[in-house]
């Protein structure tokens, strides 16, 4: 993807700003829609932590690596590795909960995979991946495909000219260690689990192809479509087809000099939305090529603090969630999982979910859009990472990038969130007001928020203070009094003063409870405690606050995370879910509930 320049008049940084990782083809969308064969299945792996498989004795890329996964016989010739004597573990998983001397084993693991393909004429090949954690090296039959970094966005490479008639072998070298100048940063609140966690795929498409669309409500209307289609080839004259039948849409036009093709067109349009999450059939069709989709359309914008979907206040009726399984407690790998927890979160009353710290996989967000929930979704811009660094300015532009680009069709994604908790300065307002400014010129359609820290006016008078501000939608704010401020006394003494006229959401809140604690209301680690913290915030909201459009309180399961340690309370696990790790509901599940139905 060629450079993109940053709006120049937000910024005084010394660096240029960004573009995607070196060497990754074009992401291909909605793969799911497409021909595909499943990789998927059981792979042998080892780990490899000196790197050995990777470097030679002098830390230099040894040309004859592990990726080369050489037959001898270790008689006549020897090797010090071999995936044919090794274990297997499931893909898409994590190799933590799969393996137990690798629960927390951070570095580099090998994994094989021997697949058959048949190679077509007139097709290109390649090679897609939901989400890999953390750096991925990639191999097909000897040779190296690419790398990816990042452990929450999807990616692909062209494999054609590598791919053979027959047996094929893919090799992985994945390396989930923490390191400052990672996105995620060396420190984070949930669990870091390493493997090739979601879904890899053979993808086939011709050799034109439509690599990319967006399909969506014209800015400013309620009964226009307007279609952005983009060809692989920048080539002008392809001819490209837009239909949605139900709305008795069906375009034709051809491609500008970039490759482009743009449609529009008035219809009578069901708009999505929670109560009625309709979605429409389209197609979108090339000489050689044709995609399906099913595509929702709304409006959502901002009136002074309200927040507007299709045109009217909405109250984001929400709980924040990790990408971790009920009750394995894993990284989720198959839709099931994903229905749990959504589910889960309807019988609490939402109709949005903050899907926290990084992106969630894209049948997660598919799913949710199913069922009527709204999303906003995050990249792991997370506590305090290097914002001098241009690395890491371009690493989180890529997951920023690769985040849109996969989920820009799905309606019901109204917020892309730019970071959390993030320390305040004049490089990190630099790099997030960057952020943003690409966010917004790559899809005008959605809003643009971050989950901001308190910064108080007194110890009794809340508020949140960010020059941010100025750069976001929503003006979004962790709070976590009765917890980490003060009891749940102090809940009913303070109040809030928010002097920016944007519309406010309380992006977490919450406190800790194993399920099962019983005590006084005023012995923290109780369930009653809990349940009280709930009671008296949600209080405070409705008298204390100025109006709030919208909450996500932490968290909906308890979940891993290595920061947690307390012996015989937390054990591993963060205990701030209203719904235990076993997938019991606490006292505050309901206390939340009972609120929503007022709502």
């Amino acid at each position: 993807m060629k450079k993109i320049l940053i709006l120049a008049a937000l910024l005084s940084a010394s660096f240029s700003y960004g573009q995607r990782t070196e060497g990754l083809d074009p992401l291909i969308q909605n793969v799911y829609g497409r021909e595909i064969q499943s990789l998927n299945g059981y792979w042998n792996y080892f780990a490899d932590p000196l790197e050995t498989g990777y470097y030679d004795y002098r830390r230099r890329p040894d040309p004859n690596g592990f990726f080369k996964d050489k037959q001898v016989d270790n008689v006549t010739t020897w090797k010090e590795y071999d995936f044919d004597l090794s274990p297997v573990m499931a893909v898409p998983g994590d190799w933590n909960t799969q393996v137990y001397q690798l629960f927390h084993y951070e570095g580099m693991v090998w994994m094989r995979h021997k697949f058959p393909a048949v190679r077509e004429a007139g097709k290109r090949n390649y090679l897609y991946f939901g989400a890999s954690n953390y750096l991925t090296h990639v191999f097909l039959n000897g040779e190296h495909v690419g790398d990816h970094e990042g452990g929450y966005t999807p990616f692909n490479f062209d494999v054609t000219d590598l791919l053979r008639d027959g047996e094929n072998t893919l090799v992985v070298a994945v390396d989930n260690k923490r390191l400052p100048e990672r996105v995620p940063t060396i420190i984070c609140d949930w669990f870091n689990y390493g493997g090739v966690t979601r879904d890899v795929m053979l993808v086939s498409v011709p050799e034109r192809f439509v690599e990319s669309y967006t399909v969506r409500l014209k800015p400013g209307t309620v009964d226009t479509v307007e279609a952005f289609v983009r060809m692989n080839r920048k080539q002008a004259g392809q001819r490209v087809g837009l239909a949605i039948p139900e709305l008795k849409i069906d375009l034709q036009g051809t491609t500008d000099a970039d490759g482009i093709a743009r449609f529009e067109k008035r219809a009578r349009i069901g708009l999505w939305s929670p109560e009625s999450p309709k979605l429409y059939a389209v197609e979108i069709a090339s000489d050689d090529d044709r995609v399906e989709d099913e595509i929702g359309f709304r409006t959502i914008e901002t009136r002074g603090r309200e927040i507007l979907l299709n045109g009217k206040p909405i109250f984001l009726r929400g709980i924040s969630i990790h990408e971790e399984a009920a009750f394995r407690n894993g990284r989720i790998a198959k839709v099931e999982e994903d229905r749990t927890l959504l589910n889960w979160a309807r019988e609490l009353g939402c109709n949005y979910v903050r899907l926290a710290h990084y992106p969630h996989n894209e049948q997660m967000v598919r799913e949710a859009e199913r069922m009527g929930l709204l999303v906003w979704s995050e990249i792991p811009v997370y506590w305090t990472i290097l914002w001098e660094r241009e690395d890491v300015y371009a690493n989180a532009l890529n997951q920023l990038d690769e985040m849109i680009e996969r989920d820009q069709n799905r309606c019901n994604v109204i917020i892309w969130s730019i970071a959390n908790e993030t320390p305040h300065g004049d490089a990190r307002d630099r790099f997030l007001s960057s952020l943003a400014a690409y966010a917004r010129e790559k899809d005008p359609t959605r809003l643009i928020s971050m989950a901001m820290e308190r910064n108080d006016k007194s110890p009794e008078v809340l508020s949140v203070q960010d020059n941010m501000n100025k750069y976001v939608d929503i003006i979004s704010l962790n709070e976590y009094v009765g917890w980490y401020d003060g009891t749940n006394e102090k809940i009913d003494r303070v109040r809030w003063e928010i002097d920016y006229e944007k519309p406010v959401m309380i992006s977490e809140f919450g406190g800790g409870a194993p399920y099962g604690r019983h005590g006084e209301a005023t012995e923290i680690w109780t369930e009653e405690y809990q349940a009280d913290l709930y009671r008296k915030t949600l209080r405070m909201i409705e008298e204390r606050m100025p109006p709030v459009s919208g909450i996500s309180p932490w968290v909906l399961k308890d979940f891993r995370s290595a920061r947690r340690l307390l012996p015989q309370t937390q054990d591993g696990f963060n205990r701030k879910g209203v719904i235990s790790d076993r997938g019991e509901r606490k006292q505050a599940f309901y206390v939340l509930q009972d609120y929503y139905k007022t709502k």
